[in-house]
Order: structure tokens, then sequence, then C-alpha cells
């Protein structure tokens, strides 16, 4: 290339021996184009072919041992199908070894000769199944070595992935590039990059493996990381956001207003909150707390000290009925210090939205709630200077820079009651500070909860009829909207009709996601007002909607759901002062299920819920897909490696507060890197 450094990321695929045209397309396929892609698709485990003595491998372990055949092989035919089997000597054990569909190997097994068999060991009868087998001198590479096990399919097998891979790393392997900084590699005692690439492949020991599985996995955390040091450390040092000016007295005042006093949790937040936004930089902070902990007063008292400071407040709720609720709530506590609110979601009028739009360009109007239609195109505010987003709405880069385009770069709360586990928070938000409220406000009850299976729901039935006796309301929850061919659950219009038939006498209403946004909104206020006693819903109700009076919640095929699902559902109830009751209706036909049912009646901290969420599902799956905000590590696993991941998240930040980082030769990778990454686009980093 004219004397230029051939980069791997700019080698086609096809150049490597042995890739025709056709593997190149299946290829693609598994995302890798290039030399550079190929090297990096690491494996996910490893088969031991290392040779074990059999008396140290358990029974329906697969292992590799060596012996002698002792008998000549007899072959039984059945349905086109044949079993072959002989008697080996394997150290001082005389063992059965049985191959299926392999009477081609017959002639050479020949009593005397040695062999290597790799298969599944049957204790009991002194019995190997054999999936491989090698015989001395024949060439054969497995025996005494890690063989790497890709995921691969179509036409892309496992044996033909590993010769490509090891031709590429024969071909290419001297071009693998160094990326991280000499000095953190000798900090870490980490492997050469080029090193670490090989012998992930290809490990001479598990301990070697290990090593390069751990320099990668570190080399993954620290660059995610780094890029989201850099964002936080560049909007900081841009100093564009508004330093809020609203004084103390005012504050602690409006504090000592709302109808209840605040937890040492909620103060703590508060302050933390109120210096961000006394900086000139815009804040970024997650404020994280169980379902009932008062995240929405701690909201509450920020958008006052924006209002105070003589601008205006959004807060963006995920659906209509908790944006009303919202709405509802903060009129009450703002209306005597004659703080204006309005709403703005999609079921507005045409000119109810026309007025709010001009309240808000006029400055009529302080604090808007609503959903995402807050920072729409056609929203223009006089001064916005905090947004607060409730739940899933995770407020990026990208609704950031729609409102920079309307020249507002306002100070950002996020709000979450799925309690994020501090190895999840440092990753999917790791460019936020963090708020964490973990006591319960004064006053609240803590929820009782009940496993039962479903021969039990005549129980149910009727302690959901005494807590209705008893003056209070009740949630029934179910699955799914429709009958289902594929999932055996209850749909929610059945079980409507079968509330209404086992309590002909009681108004239950009915909750799904198929109603208008204007039904639902009827159904919750009825519900609210006591309108209804018993209220069939689906997931609906999950997120947010406040019931005082409701104390009773029963979740029908409750190991359908996910923990931290459970528990969000959970927080429903328990909100007023009256004791409160969880009831999980489910016959788990899986251990997970079962120990998902187990967590719940154990514990009601929504921390720990979360924990052993993380543990049961994986980070992959704690979010959900389309809203996680993690990135697909290759290799970083971030239930295992937590460690790593707070050494790499230290070693980032403490990188990109270097004056140096910006100009040093030895950093030009990483900027280099940085500067590819889409959410630094147009922007000028150093």
């Amino acid at each position: 290339m004219n004397g230029m450094t051939i980069r791997l990321d700019q080698i086609p695929v096809r150049q490597i021996k042995g890739v025709s045209a056709r593997k190149e397309e299946e290829l693609h396929a598994f995302g890798i184009r290039t030399a550079a892609d190929l090297l990096e698709y690491f494996p996910f485990r490893y088969e031991d072919y290392r040779v074990r003595e059999l008396e140290e491998v358990g029974d329906g372990e697969r292992a590799t041992i060596q012996g002698k055949i002792a008998t000549p092989p007899v072959v039984q035919r059945y349905g086109g199908k044949t079993r072959m089997f002989c008697r080996v000597a394997a150290g001082r054990m005389l063992i059965t070894a049985v191959w299926f569909n392999r009477h081609f190997l017959q002639d050479r097994l020949t009593p005397g000769r040695d062999i290597t068999l790799t298969g599944k060991w049957d204790r009991n009868r002194r019995q190997l199944t054999v999936a491989e087998s090698e015989f001395p001198g024949s060439g054969a590479a497995k025996t005494g070595t890690l063989q790497p096990v890709y995921s691969v399919g179509g036409g892309i097998t496992q044996g033909w992935m590993r010769k490509t891979i090891a031709q590429a790393l024969q071909q290419y392997g001297h071009l693998v590039p160094e990326v991280l900084p000499h000095e953190l590699i000798e900090r870490h005692g980490l492997m050469p990059r080029r090193e670490a690439v090989m012998r992930i492949h290809a490990p001479g020991s598990a301990e070697e493996g290990e090593a390069a599985r751990r320099r990668m996995a570190y080399e993954e955390l620290f660059l995610f990381q780094l890029k989201l040091q850099a964002y936080r450390a560049h909007t900081r040092r841009k100093r564009d956001g508004v330093a809020h000016t609203a004084d103390g007295a005012s504050i602690r005042a409006f504090a000592a207003g709302l109808p209840f006093e605040l937890t040492d949790g909620q103060k703590k937040a508060v302050n933390e909150i109120l210096h961000d936004m006394r900086q000139p930089y815009c804040m970024n902070r997650l404020l994280q707390g169980d379902v009932g902990s008062g995240k929405t007063a701690v909201a509450a008292i920020a958008l006052y000290a924006a209002v105070k400071s003589g601008h205006q407040g959004a807060l963006m709720a995920p659906t209509e009925i908790l944006a009303e609720q919202h709405m509802r709530t903060l009129e009450k506590w703002f209306a005597p210090h004659g703080i204006q609110v309005a709403l703005l979601t999609g079921s507005l009028t045409e000119r109810q939205r026309r007025d709010v739009l001009a309240g808000l360009q006029m400055g009529m109007i302080d604090v808007v709630v609503g959903t995402h239609a807050l920072i729409q195109e056609d929203v223009h505010f006089r001064s916005l200077s905090l947004v607060v987003t409730d739940e899933q709405h995770r407020f990026g880069v990208g609704q950031r820079s729609i409102l920079r385009r309307k020249g507002i770069h306002p100070d950002v709360l996020t709000m979450t009651a799925t309690p994020i586990p501090r190895t999840l928070a440092i990753t999917a938000f790791g460019d936020m500070d963090v708020s964490t409220l973990r006591e319960r406000p004064k006053g609240r009850v803590p929820i009782k909860t009940y496993w039962v299976r479903h021969d039990k729901l005549d129980r149910v039935l009727g302690f959901i009829r005494r807590e209705v006796a008893a003056g209070r309301q009740a949630y029934v929850i179910c699955p799914l909207i429709e009958e289902s061919d594929k999932l055996d659950v209850q749909n929610v219009i059945d079980l409507h009709q079968q509330m209404q038939q086992a309590f002909p006498d009681l108004a239950v209403g009915l909750l799904h996601g198929r109603l208008t946004a204007a039904e639902k909104d009827a159904v919750m206020r009825g519900f609210a007002s006591g309108g209804a006693h018993v209220l069939v819903a689906t997931t609906v109700v999950e997120v947010g909607v406040d019931v005082p009076n409701a104390t009773l919640m029963v979740v029908m095929d409750a190991d359908r759901f996910g923990l931290s699902q459970l528990h969000q559902l959970r927080g429903r109830v328990g909100r007023g002062s009256h004791a409160s009751y969880c009831v999980l209706i489910a016959d788990p036909k899986s251990e997970a299920g079962l120990e998902r049912m187990r967590i719940m009646t154990e514990t009601d901290d929504g921390f720990e819920v979360s924990r052993r969420d993380l543990e049961l599902r994986g980070p992959g799956d704690f979010f959900g897909t389309k809203q996680s905000g993690l990135p697909d590590f290759k290799v970083a696993d971030l239930s295992s490696d937590f460690a790593l991941l707070e050494t790499a998240r230290d070693d980032a930040a403490e990188f990109v507060s270097r004056e140096a980082f910006w100009r040093d030769p030895a950093c030009a990778r990483l900027r280099e890197m940085l500067m590819r990454d889409p959410i630094f686009q147009g922007e000028q980093l150093d």
C-alpha cells in the first residue's frame, strides 16, 4: 500500500486463504467483513481435550482418555443405523467404548492398538459414548488442547471457523494493533494485545486463555468507559448550561410545605441535585429509588428551583396516565406558590395544544408535564432549564440535540423505579451522576408477599372479598390481552369475565393496552376515585399509577414475569397507610420460575430484587432489549467482571481528566476511536 501501514480493518476477509466468495457472503451474515472482524470473533467457551484419568471424571461428564483396544469391535445394525462397541483398557479400568453410526472405523479398531477417545462417561455402566477418536501418528492435533467453540451456523461449521481463524492469525496476526497505552498494560499486568488475540483463539492452558480473555474484557470496558467519561468531561468543559440561582431559604420553605417530611435520603438527593443545578455545566443525573421511595417529591423541589431561578421546567412521563397523575400532584404542591402547571399530551384538542404551546413560548406556563410530545419540533420554550424524565425515557444525546437546535441546554434529571445494580448503573448510565433513595417515606407499610398455586384460587378470591369489605380495592393482573396458541395463559378479557362472575355484587374494571388513551384514563380515574372495587389489568398499571386505597395486588401466571416487573407491580399497592399484600399465583415449570417466586416472598427490597434478577437473567435481558442502553460486549461479562469494570471506569476517568491525554501521541489511537463514535460527530473534543 505504497509504504503505508496496512490496517487489519481494511483487509477484506476474502483475502484470507480458504475463504471463497460463498464463504465470504456467509461470514458477512455474522458481521465479519474484514480480517479484523474475523480475528475479533472470539470463542464463547472451550472444549477440553486434555487427557484425564477416568477416576477423576464425574458421571455424565465429557472427557478425553487414552487407552488400548482390548477386544475386536462388534457392530449392531437397526433401521439403517449402527451401534458399534469394543472393550478398551484405560489405566486400571476395562471399559466399553460405544460409537453410533461410525461403523466405518471398524477396520481400524484392532486389539492392541493405542487410541485416544473423547466422549460422555457413564460411571455405572463403565461405558464411554464416543464423540471423537484419534489414533497415534494420524496427525490429529486436538489431543491435549483446549479447542475454541464459536457461535456458528448456516454453512459455517465449527471446524471450518477454527481452521480459518488459525489461517488468519498465520497471515495477519503480526498486524494486530495495540490500542491501550503502555502505562495501563504495565499497571494491570495485562497481556499485550497481539498475544491476547492469539491466545484467546488458541490457549496453551486454561490460565493462558483466562489471561487473554481478561485482557480483551478490560479493553472493551475501558474503551466504553472512555467514551462515556470523555463525553461527560466534554459537556462539563463547554459550560453552556444554566447556573440556577434560587436561594436556599425559599427552597427549604417549599420543601417544608409539602404534606410529609422528607427522608434523609431525599434530603441528600435534593442537595446533590441542587449543587449540580447551580453549576454552569449541564447536569446529567440519575435519581434511582425503589417503588414508593419519594422520587416525585425530589423532582418537584428541583422544578421549583428552576422556576424560582426565572426559568421553566418540563417533566416527561412514559404514558398519558402517568403524565396526568404527575400533573395533578404538581398542581397541588405548586398552586400555593403561584406556579403555573400545564399538561401536553397527544390527546389534547388542537385548540388546547395551541394554548399550551403559546403559554410555553410566552413564559406564562412555568412547568409542563407530558409524554415525548414535549420535545417535538413545534414546541418552543421561553427559557427551559430543567428536564425531568420518568421511567423508561432515558433522555439521551438524540433528545438533547433536538433541544440544542432550539438553543436550549437544560439540566437533565432521569428518574427510575427499577433499582439498578451498581455494575449496570456504571455501564448503562456511566455518563451520569447517580443519586439513590433507599428509605421508604415515613408511614409506608411493608407489603406482605405470598405465593400460591392455581388450585388455591378460591382462597385468593375470598381474600379479595375481605379487603373490599374493609373498604379497600384490589388489582388482578394478567399477562396477555388475547388468546395465544403458544402460551397457556389466561387472557385478560376472560379473566375480567371470571372476576365479574366471582363478584357479581362488585364493580370490576378492565384496563389493557388496546384501549384508547381516553378509555384508559376513564378506567383509571374510576378506579382511583373508588368507582371500581377490583381492577383487572395487564401490566399497563406497572409504572407509577398511584391509588392509595388499593391494598391487594394479585398476579396471575406470575412465573411468566421477570423479577423486576413483579416488583414494579407489587409497588402499585402499599402507597397509603393501610396494610397491603401481593399474591402471586403460579405453577412454575422451571427452576428459574421457582426461584423468582422464592425471591419475591423473601424480600421487598428493590435493590436486592434487582441484584438477584441480574444473577438470574444476565445483563442483556435486565433492561429489556429495546431500552437497555448496554453495549454488546464480545468478551466482557457484566455479571462476573464487576471488579474489572470498576477499574476500567476509574482508569478512563483519570485519563480524560489529564490535559496531556488530548495531545499525547501515545493516546492518539484512543482519540481517533473516540472521534469515530457517533456521539462525538460534529463535536470538537480537545
